[in-house]
């Protein structure tokens, strides 16, 4: 009972020092804009994108940077079906520099996202390599909100993204994702290098290069990690951003099986995160068999108000990561975000177990 105790205890602490931690520390400040303002290169990889792939590009059209100075390259990844003739609808007359480029060859050690990646890299003209993906849509300040926080030496900005989306399944993946990053903010801002999400990233091309480029990087289903580790190695600086100027939305996994698939594959890179915070993170996702074994010892009275307390407690962090990032927490969720996440972590937990591979954009991985 009295390691239950501290194990609660020592769980409570922790999520409240992280929330207070993330309500008071404002991150990274932006700075002034590089004058003249440069020519940069955003890079979208797609296969089988054919429903989100023109959402993406009007977003991209929309931005309020000056469209000469935008470089868009397009890397369809052996699509069936009509990505390409989309996209080339949605981008024709655009102010500036457009092109669709078919892969078909795999570049060194790179595969999937990261071999596109590596072709986009290689026929970029630009300085600045802004990468997203095809189901992002940027705002319109993405240029400006991550080009403002470059600086000699940094080699990667992380934008923030947020799953969005009418149905219910999809504001609790939303409310999920968002609450994450909040925390994965708090680590960050403590000068931990966490990660950094493939679909909001600024790379320079000196940090690029200097790692040697995706062809080059031990192959990973998580690439933008991959690619972030290495930056980081190589004694790069990183800013990770959680600013309204730099909120892209994502469009939500839309049914369990693909949610699985999704969290999968970024539990894969979870497993390559340092010892510390994989340990945080067990710790953290202990909190339901710390909870049955409550009811069990103390009976259900005591494990209700041990409940309400994580209730409430997150539906702060929530309030603040909402807040942060210009929009309206929903906050009626949280009673229904409970079962939501215990109902996915033990469904989790048992896809990891079982020798099971996992489907990703039509390709399967171990």
């Amino acid at each position: 009972m009295l390691f239950l105790t501290l194990f609660l205890v020592g769980w409570f602490l922790i999520l409240a020092t992280s929330t207070l931690l993330f309500a008071t520390r404002p991150g990274s400040q932006p700075g002034a804009l590089p004058v003249p303002l440069p020519r940069v290169s955003i890079l979208i990889a797609a296969r089988n994108e054919a429903a989100a792939i023109a959402r993406c590009l009007t977003a991209i059209r929309q931005l309020d940077y000056p469209a000469h100075l935008l470089e868009v390259l397009l890397g369809d990844d052996a699509s069936t079906d009509a990505t390409s003739a989309v996209a080339t609808q949605a981008m024709r007359g655009f102010a500036g520099s457009f092109h669709l480029l078919p892969i078909q060859e795999t570049v060194g050690l790179a595969r999937g996202k990261a071999n596109v990646l590596a072709h986009l890299t290689r026929a970029a003209t630009t300085g600045f390599f802004f990468i997203t993906d095809a189901d992002i849509a940027v705002p319109r300040t993405w240029v400006q909100g991550l080009l403002a926080h470059t600086a000699p030496g940094v080699g990667t900005v992380t934008g923030l993204t947020l799953v969005d989306g009418p149905r219910l399944f999809d504001k609790l993946q939303g409310l999920d994702w968002l609450m994450s990053l909040g925390l994965v903010q708090v680590v960050s801002d403590q000068g931990r290098p966490v990660t950094a999400m493939g679909n909001n990233m600024l790379v320079t091309r000196a940090a690029y290069e200097a790692t040697g480029g995706y062809e080059n990087l031990p192959f990973s289903v998580t690439e933008d990690y991959e690619l972030f580790r290495a930056t980081i190695r190589l004694g790069f600086g990183y800013r990770i951003l959680f600013r309204p100027e730099v909120l892209a939305t994502s469009l939500p996994m839309r049914t369990v099986g693909n949610l699985l698939h999704q969290r999968r594959r970024w539990m894969r890179g979870a497993e390559n995160l340092p010892w510390w915070l994989r340990a945080g993170l067990l710790y953290y996702a202990g909190f339901y068999p710390a909870l049955l074994l409550t009811a069990w010892v103390a009976g259900p009275a005591v494990a209700g108000l041990v409940l309400l307390a994580k209730v409430l407690l997150q539906g702060t962090l929530a309030y603040f990561s909402f807040r942060r990032a210009g929009r309206r927490a929903p906050l009626w969720l949280m009673p229904l975000f409970e079962l939501y996440s215990v109902t996915l972590t033990f469904a989790l937990t048992i896809f990891r177990l079982l020798p099971l591979s996992f489907d990703w954009k039509g390709r399967r991985y171990k």
